[in-house]
């Protein structure tokens, strides 16, 4: 394997998906370094969840350079890719007269997990998913959030090293998908590389380590956010107090490199901040140096939706 390979679990050279004369997919490439979340961004239609079944092996008709999972091609090798993959559709499905432990049990048997194994792996990940009280309850019973935990507890059966999560939040209340971000952020903790498609960035911008933006199959943009954030000129704000505030002061800060703006609030200062000329931590170094008495000193988080808006016109496949 090329270096590359062994440091990308997942390579996608110029996809290309048509249904018909519809092209759901027109030309996307992107890498996923191990480790890495992934957030793939669009509106529905976009082409996300085409994207993803090709990568999980559902999708046989495409067209590409190279569609690669931990090196296996997900064409020829398809038994391979699915061996160490974790994909979990934007469905549940139907289970009929199934308690959770019933449920687990079924997929253990299809990823041939060893009989005297079973147990032991399925207290595990219900563990992992606090799912632990529901093991004897019907999987119909549960509530939605409920049964996307006991989704994500079936595609961790095998300890896959990619999972592939199509909008796993989607209709979700307020605290399941605050339930459902702390589980994932705990499996990016664990080192799983993660997949996951959503429209709801806010949620994505806490958790992804990088994004991808897809619109009308085409892929707008790719990096961290700081990095669309840098490329669309966008700017940071930062607020700071400053217990020796004067003129004097306010004067010396606007003159640091990458301060667009100075606003004076009642108990602050609201720093328009351009990331690519001073970061963060050389902001603080250099209102330290400029004599600044620093009481409080707060970014803003980034705003994924100003840069999905700027960077798409509204349109689907």
């Amino acid at each position: 394997m090329t270096d590359s390979i062994e440091t990308n679990i997942v390579e996608i050279n110029n996809l290309r998906v048509h249904y018909g004369k519809l092209i759901a997919v027109d030309g996307v490439s992107f890498s996923i370094p191990k480790g890495e979340v992934f957030g793939f961004i669009g509106p529905n239609g976009a082409g996300k969840s085409t994207t993803i079944k090709v990568l999980a092996t559902l999708q046989r008709e495409f067209t590409a350079e190279k569609v690669l999972v931990k090196g296996f091609d997900v064409r020829l090798q398809a038994r391979k890719v699915r061996e160490c993959i974790g994909y979990m559709p934007d469905y549940f499905g139907k289970y009929d007269n199934l308690t959770s432990r019933e449920y687990l049990h079924f997929f253990a048997a299809a990823y041939k997990i060893e009989i005297n194994k079973r147990d032991a792996i399925i207290s595990d990940v219900l563990e992992l998913t606090d799912l632990t009280g529901k093991i004897d309850a019907q999987v119909d019973s549960l509530s939605r959030g409920m049964k996307q935990r006991l989704a994500l507890a079936r595609v961790l059966l095998h300890d896959p090293d990619l999972l592939l999560l199509d909008e796993p939040a989607s209709g979700l209340d307020p605290r399941a998908r605050i339930e459902i971000r702390e589980l994932l952020r705990a499996l990016r903790d664990m080192g799983k590389t993660i997949l996951i498609s959503s429209h709801i960035l806010h949620e994505l911008s806490q958790l992804c380590t990088s994004i991808g933006i897809i619109e009308t199959g085409k892929l707008v943009t790719q990096g961290t956010l700081e990095d669309i954030y840098e490329r669309l000129s966008l700017m940071r704000i930062v607020h700071t107090q400053v217990t020796n505030l004067d003129d004097d002061m306010v004067a010396r800060i606007e003159k640091i490199a990458g301060i667009q703006s100075v606003e004076r609030q009642i108990d602050r200062l609201a720093l328009r901040l351009k990331e690519g000329e001073t970061s963060i931590e050389e902001l603080h170094e250099k209102l330290v140096e400029s004599g600044a008495r620093i009481r409080m000193f707060q970014p803003e988080a980034m705003d994924m939706e100003t840069a999905f808006m700027k960077l798409t016109e509204g349109k689907t496949a």
